[in-house]
């Protein structure tokens, strides 16, 4: 990837469409093609290829659309004077600007984040930019702006890694056979069977792997935010006291709480760092 227009743009708008509110976001000044602090999680795969991003985020505008018709059709879409949704927007303002290092094609989403009164402990970043909690997720778990930071800077990882191109290029590969991948360029049978993946965005399941390259990355897309990266030991820790022996949905294909948290405590000497600079304090 590589970061030419964003690295010589000195600011970007990025646009909320649901409730209207717009705001400035400056653009950084790295990329994960340079060396940079953090974690560094490589390149994106090679699946993500055989898709077409266009083809992805166009379908998920689609979905999230349809999806926010529906909660607002059961008066469970929350509006825009709603003080959760302002504090989700407002910690997605802080971390949306550090995502364009990660994936050069977030300077041009239109970012989105709604709150939908459900018990679900639950939360997704779709293709493109679109943002959606649960209100159970907020309310059962009692999470701090730190906890949310954390769950939003992993859901938003999982859009910026292409997490859903990939598991979509790799479906796609198999349905229609390695002697079929030559003609990738031009779709054909392969522009079918995304179509027919793509009605899954909302449901699609990433795997262990997808899911703690998410935590790297979301972890140091907060502490980039001003939000302290040692949260997600707590997050995990409510979260594994909610699941009482049986995952929540959000938890269903993640990796244990043990393993997840031993991950975060391993990596955050790299990411501390620039929390404290984030913050302009030590990091305590």
């Amino acid at each position: 990837m590589t970061c030419t227009s964003y690295c010589s743009c000195h600011q970007r708008r990025a646009l909320l469409q649901a409730g209207g509110l717009v705001w400035l976001v400056p653009a950084l000044g790295w990329s994960q093609t340079a060396p940079h602090e953090g974690v560094n999680v490589g390149g994106n795969s090679v699946f993500t290829k055989l898709v077409s991003a266009q083809t992805i985020e166009a379908s998920a505008a689609q979905q999230y659309t349809q999806m926010l018709q529906q909660a607002a059709g059961k008066n469970a879409l929350a509006g825009k004077d709603h003080p959760q949704l302002r504090r989700l927007r407002a910690i997605a303002q802080k971390i949306i600007p550090h995502a364009m290092g990660w994936n050069p094609r977030a300077q041009q989403w239109r970012w989105e984040v709604n709150l939908i009164g459900s018990k679900q402990i639950n939360a997704f970043c779709m293709p493109g930019g679109k943002i959606a909690f649960y209100s159970g997720i907020l309310e059962q778990l009692k999470l701090t702006d730190h906890e949310v930071a954390t769950v939003m800077g992993h859901e938003v990882a999982h859009a910026l890694r292409e997490h859903a191109r990939e598991r979509m290029g790799k479906n796609a590969a198999t349905g229609i056979g390695a002697n079929l991948l030559s003609s990738v360029l031009g779709l054909g049978q392969l522009g079918q069977t995304v179509t027919s993946y793509g009605a899954q965005l909302l449901t699609l399941q990433f795997s262990r792997s997808d899911e703690s390259e998410a935590d790297l990355v979301g972890m140091e897309l907060a502490a980039r935010a001003g939000f302290d990266p040692r949260a997600g030991v707590s997050l995990w820790q409510k979260m594994a006291a909610a699941s009482k022996g049986a995952p929540p949905q959000w938890l269903s294909t993640h990796p244990s709480g043990t393993t997840r948290i031993a991950d975060i405590q391993a990596n955050l000497p790299k990411v501390l760092p620039l929390y404290q600079r984030s913050t302009g304090q030590p990091a305590r």
